[in-house]
């Protein structure tokens, strides 16, 4: 099995890189979907989630208001790391089931966006970095999520810093072009990948 890590920045287009690698046949676990099913209504996720944060970060039908949640932890680093507390061990867990399920030969990528702050970037045989420039990243936030200038610098000033997530790479895509562009570099590093370069 390779065992690939695909990180970078908030809106540095992991998603799009993590599409087109599933598309040559990777397998692909996502940290960010991991993250959302262990706080679905009726987890002890959530019920952790609750007893940190009270019902008030809980929609009328019982689920997680993800803004309001993220208005609480992008405000304040030592309630961030409350909610990383109990949702990355779950993540990880949920993460490891998945892997043990891949097919033997498999190239398994786990998409983790937080990969540098938490210390998980050992033991991957490869690691993929998506990057763009952090002016890139704000008007991509912006445009996508509808947030303020503060409001995206918050959320980019709370993610590892391009260079720290550098110093890990072993590849990096550079995602501030066209997707064709992108395209032919995951193409490129997919070669790789299955030709055990990595």
């Amino acid at each position: 099995m390779n065992r690939v890590a695909l990180t970078g920045g908030i809106a540095a287009g992991k998603s799009f890189v993590a599409d087109e690698l599933a598309r040559h046949g990777a397998v692909i676990i996502d940290a960010d979907l991991l993250a959302r099913e262990v706080v679905e209504p009726g987890t002890p996720g959530l019920a952790a989630v609750v007893e940190r944060f009270g019902e008030d970060i809980l929609l009328e039908d019982g689920s997680l208001d993800r803004a309001a949640l993220g208005g609480i932890i992008f405000a304040d680093d030592a309630a961030r790391a409350d909610l990383n507390a109990i949702v990355h061990p779950l993540v990880r867990r949920r993460a490891d089931e998945l892997e043990a399920a891949a097919a033997e030969g498999a190239v398994v990528v786990h998409v983790i966006p937080l990969l540098v702050e938490t210390g998980l970037d050992r033991g991957f045989d490869t690691v993929i970095v998506a990057d763009v420039p952090v002016g890139t990243q704000a008007e991509r936030l912006k445009a996508r999520n509808g947030l303020t200038d503060e409001e995206a610098d918050a959320r980019i000033g709370a993610q590892a810093a391009r260079g720290e997530r550098f110093a890990v790479a072993t590849r990096v895509i550079d995602n501030s072009g066209s997707r064709d562009d992108t395209r032919a570099q995951v193409e490129a590093l997919w070669e790789e990948l299955v030709g055990g370069v990595g």
